[in-house]
């Protein structure tokens, strides 16, 4: 395996519990940031792939469908819009 340099910089607390782990693990520092990276590419990439393969042939055109069976009332306390919102807000996201 082919291995690259990365000078990293974490905040002091952060790298404090990650050395406190990997002495917990009787790993070095270095392989435990190394492995967490790992998990969190392996988490991320599954995610992505489930969505992708669930999103499979769905064009979203039923959704309508569904948000017409919305009862056209106001928002429970707490789940407002905020003050200023506009729908096309969303389409510059």
């Amino acid at each position: 395996m082919s291995k690259a340099t990365y000078p990293l910089k974490l905040p002091t607390s952060i790298k404090a519990a990650a050395a406190r782990l990997a002495k917990e693990d009787g790993v070095s520092l270095n392989q435990w940031i190394a492995t967490a990276v790992a998990q969190k590419i392996g988490a991320v990439e599954t995610a992505a792939e489930f969505f992708t393969r669930r999103a499979e042939g769905r064009t979203g055109s039923g959704l309508g469908r569904i948000l017409d069976m919305v009862p056209n009332r106001p928002p429970e306390p707490g789940d407002e819009l905020p003050e200023g919102w506009t729908p096309d807000r969303l389409r510059h996201n």
